[in-house]
């Protein structure tokens, strides 16, 4: 059975207003599909590059949850007066739970929280690259240490125009975060290869080194061996509540900040700024 819709009847003066419209150019065609919103722009960094008065020290983390932010973190704690900035996008920020007071929004679109004093700055917007993360500003207060938080793949920061990848190449030491995990190993050997390695110290969440089982000390790499046999490989003891909790504004286990003075002390960098140092 075919079903038929009628029409009503068009008027040859209903046709003619039509045509006039049309040569008029009154006539659209109508969408109806909403307008996409408008774009936003993509953030871009504040021309010209960082210039620190203070010292620098970039933490990287090789693996993900290899507890670069804490880290981070804890080498400020013990350095303090001193700030970490988190050069990550804002969706993957670490330390948005860690200061104990909120500072507000800088010129340059840093977030900053106070925790003592520890100032941490985070990023604002979301970044699709390292080479979008804003110059810092300069701080609010004299500080001793600037701790990076990278929060990128080594490779892409390494390949970018950043002064991100400028402070990695001029800073007079790197440290570099990973797990005892022979795939951690593999990404630590890898992030070494792409820094100078014999000024990257490097910092081994979980077991002590003794206790590493055959297979795992294999899989080192010549790059790994070498700062091995050279002191500059520092395990940090994992916390059962900070793994659980994550950072938040809680102290920091008395473990993890001893940890973080021996690769300050190594780095050499702030040195004379630690707590408990002659001035």
């Amino acid at each position: 059975m075919t079903q038929t819709t009628s029409t009503r009847p068009v008027s040859v003066d209903e046709l003619r207003r039509a045509w006039r419209a049309v040569q008029d150019g009154q006539f659209r065609v109508r969408s109806h599909q909403a307008p996409p919103p408008p774009r936003r722009p993509r953030p871009t960094a504040v021309a010209g590059e960082w210039v620190a008065t203070e010292d620098v020290l970039p933490v990287i983390g090789c693996v993900g949850q290899a507890g670069a932010s804490t880290l981070a973190l804890a080498i400020a704690t013990v350095a303090s007066p001193a700030r970490v900035l988190e050069c990550c996008t804002a969706t993957a920020s670490g330390l948005g739970a860690a200061a104990t007071a909120e500072l507000g929004t800088t010129d340059h679109a840093w977030t900053v929280g106070r925790r003592e004093r520890v100032w941490i700055g985070r990023a604002t917007q979301v970044l699709l690259g390292v080479d979008e993360v804003p110059v810092p500003d300069d701080p609010a207060v004299e500080v001793a240490l600037s701790v990076l938080d990278i929060g990128w793949e080594v490779a892409h920061v390494m390949a970018s125009d950043s002064w991100v990848r400028d402070q990695i190449l001029d800073a007079p030491a790197v440290i570099a975060v990973t797990t005892p995990t022979i795939p951690g190993l593999r990404r630590l050997e890898t992030t070494l290869s792409l820094l100078q390695a014999s000024r990257t110290q490097v910092g081994v969440l979980g077991a002590p080194r003794r206790r590493w089982p055959r297979q795992l000390v294999a899989a080192m790499g010549p790059l790994t061996a070498a700062a091995d046999a050279g002191g500059r490989l520092v395990t940090i003891p994992p916390d059962r509540q900070l793994a659980v909790r994550g950072l938040d504004s809680a102290p920091l286990p008395t473990s993890l900040l001893k940890a973080a003075e021996s690769l300050l002390r190594q780095a050499a960098v702030g040195a004379h700024h630690l707590k408990g140092s002659p001035e």
